[in-house]
């Protein structure tokens, strides 16, 4: 790896480490607790980045998803849920750190319910597995990733909740071709080399996306950050 993809990793790598540092805080200042609208959540997630990192720019839209919502992938804009006592949620947060971006997701649970527990477990294994096919295909291409991605839902004894399973990320703006939602993501129809090099000879990197969903108990679950790193 040259200097220059050494330092574009550790950069990448400081805006996770920060991303997943609000995360932790936003637990444990009890931000995540019943009776909380999904917008006021939202709100107060944004202060408190605001706060500990000056962050007002992000990439793509910010979402808590609750309840039913989280069975709706990232393009879904559902009514504003209230978080109930015994609820699972997830956080998909997308910051801009000093012009370069986090993506980062995860999946909570309010009380003791052993399918939720199970969901939020599952969805961090599959991400291990995910991120361990990257690394042991060197030639694979995004379409089979997603493959395996679907896989893995069912093999934990779920489906697979969105169109995609990760995404391109790195300086913004990342790497985009416009109104194209296939090549530069781990879709379907995508047949790119993942370790192709991006329009300006750089190593590309990519975000990996897990999320599975139980539609008869109206629960998801979601978990995402850096695949390639």
């Amino acid at each position: 790896m040259t200097a220059n993809e050494e330092a574009r990793a550790a950069e990448l790598l400081e805006a996770q480490t920060k991303a997943e540092k609000l995360f932790h805080e936003v637990e444990s200042r009890g931000l995540i607790c019943s009776g909380v609208t999904e917008s006021k959540l939202n709100s107060a997630i944004y202060a408190l980045a605001n706060e500990m990192y000056g962050i007002s720019a992000y990439w793509h839209k910010r979402i808590v998803r609750a309840g039913k919502n989280t069975l709706l992938p990232y393009d879904e804009n559902p009514p504003d849920l209230t978080v109930q006592a015994d609820d699972i949620l997830f956080l998909d947060f997308g910051p801009v750190f000093e012009q370069w971006e986090a993506d980062f997701g995860r999946t909570f649970v309010l009380g003791t319910d052993p399918l939720k527990l199970k969901l939020q477990q599952d969805v961090g294994l599959a991400f291990a597995a995910g991120k361990k096919y990257f690394h042991e295909n060197p030639d694979l291409v995004s379409s089979e990733l997603f493959r395996y991605a679907q896989s893995l839902a069912k093999q934990f004894g779920w489906e697979f909740g969105s169109p995609i399973a990760g995404h391109l990320i790195g300086q913004f703006p990342h790497e985009k071709i416009s109104g194209d939602k296939v090549s530069l993501y781990i879709h379907p129809d995508s047949h790119l080399p993942m370790r192709s090099l991006d329009q300006n000879g750089q190593k590309r990197h990519w975000i990996l996306e897990i999320h599975f969903v139980d539609r008869q108990h109206e629960i998801g679950g979601f978990y995402e950050e850096l695949m390639t790193l």
